[in-house]
């Protein structure tokens, strides 16, 4: 089975309707034999109703954190979501001219203010039904819009998302850029429709463009951490590469984000 170390899309109790804290899901990483978790809770309105920035504190002191932890490596990453087909990714339309205690500052988006400390991104559709009266075109430019940002490192769950989309086209976007191309062990939760099939093909395109991939849980809970079997499995069947799969190892991943994103301060 091929080799995963890595587990960098995780959520903690901020994204309210997961169940552990940062550090719960770090000493699950490390009874999982993980090297690196990544910590990347909501940036969405699933969050807050308001979108006052009070409500995504989180995000804002998270260079609290140690870089390595019950000897896992830790890193503070967002997954944000996508609202429109232009790519335009949660709070970069809302300009703040305050801060948390409601003292003046330079105006900025929401999306900048509250990203400032993440290493990389996520970006993924979660509204589904305001996307799928796209067109395969104009759902193309959505994500190539979105991966277009330099914080963003990966399309989040793609074979589950429910839009149909040129996957050469993106996938070569992602290969030229550095840009990974997430398979998600919580999608195939959804068995019983065609989102396996979905993330299979997905998975065989990315082989067959020399795209990189993560693997990750989507882990809402600290005992899911570092365990994606179905996905591991369903990649070894297809004979996917192992020099393509980016969480691998620690290294592996760094040296992805650093193509993709920049080098991770601290490490």
């Amino acid at each position: 089975m091929l080799q995963n170390l890595c587990d960098t899309h995780t959520h903690t109790l901020f994204s309210r309707h997961a169940y552990s804290t940062v550090e719960e899901d770090v000493r699950a990483a490390a009874e999982a034999g993980l090297e690196l978790i990544g910590i990347a809770d909501h940036f969405s309105a699933m969050v807050s109703a308001t979108g006052d920035v009070r409500e995504y504190q989180h995000f804002l002191n998270m260079t609290c954190w140690p870089r390595h932890w019950h000897g896992v490596t830790l890193l503070r990453a967002a997954e944000v979501d996508i609202l429109d087909a232009a790519g335009t990714l949660f709070g970069q339309d809302a300009v703040l001219e305050t801060g948390i205690t409601e003292m003046p500052m330079a105006p900025q988006t929401l999306f900048d203010h509250c990203t400032r400390s993440c290493d990389y991104l996520i970006a993924s559709i979660h509204h589904e039904p305001l996307f799928r009266d796209l067109s395969v075109a104009q759902a193309t430019g959505l994500y190539l819009g979105a991966l277009a940002h330099p914080k963003v490192l990966m399309a989040g769950h793609m074979g589950r998302a429910g839009v149909a989309f040129d996957t050469a086209a993106v996938l070569e976007f992602c290969r030229a850029e550095g840009k990974l191309v997430e398979i998600n062990e919580h999608s195939l939760d959804f068995a019983s429709g065609p989102v396996p099939g979905r993330c299979r093909e997905l998975a065989a395109a990315c082989a067959e463009a020399g795209v990189m991939v993560a693997v990750n849980t989507d882990a809402h809970i600290s005992c899911d951490v570092g365990h994606a079997p179905r996905v591991l499995a369903m990649l070894d069947e297809i004979h996917f590469p192992q020099e393509l799969v980016a969480t691998r190892s620690a290294e592996a991943f760094l040296d992805a984000v650093a193509r993709a994103v920049g080098p991770v301060k601290g490490l």
